[in-house]
C-alpha cells in the first residue's frame, strides 16, 4: 500500500521501502504487547473461574481465601507500575497511526 502510494505521487519509492522493517517490527511490539494484556486479562477473570468450581466438602474457606489471595496479588504484566490492558493496547495503537499517518 505504500508503494502503491509513492508510486501514485510520483516520489521515489526507495525511502519507503527502507520504513518497511521498521513498520513491521512495530507490529511485532504491538502484537507481543496485546498477547500481554490478553493474559492480563484472563488473570483478572482467574478468581470467578476458580470461585465457579466445586470441590470437595469442606474445602470452601480454603477456596474463599485462594480467590482473596489472587484478587489481592493483582496478577498480570505491568510495564512501569502500570497493568496492561486490552483498551491500554488499544489506544496506544490509535495513537501509533495517528502519529504514522500525521509522518506520511
Amino acid at each position: 500500500l505504500l508503494l502503491i502510494d509513492s508510486g501514485l505521487l510520483g516520489t521515489d519509492p526507495a525511502p519507503v521501502t527502507a520504513m518497511l522493517p521498521g513498520f513491521f517490527v512495530s507490529l511485532a511490539v504491538l502484537y507481543v504487547l496485546l498477547l500481554a494484556a490478553r493474559i492480563s486479562e484472563q488473570c483478572r477473570n482467574m478468581p470467578a473461574f476458580i470461585n465457579a468450581m466445586s470441590f470437595s466438602e469442606g474445602t470452601e474457606a480454603m477456596r474463599q481465601q485462594t480467590v482473596d489471595y489472587i484478587r489481592s496479588s493483582d496478577a498480570g504484566f505491568y510495564v512501569f507500575g502500570t497493568r496492561l490492558t486490552s483498551s491500554m493496547i488499544l489506544k496506544l495503537m490509535y495513537i501509533w497511526c495517528i502519529a504514522i499517518t500525521g509522518l506520511l
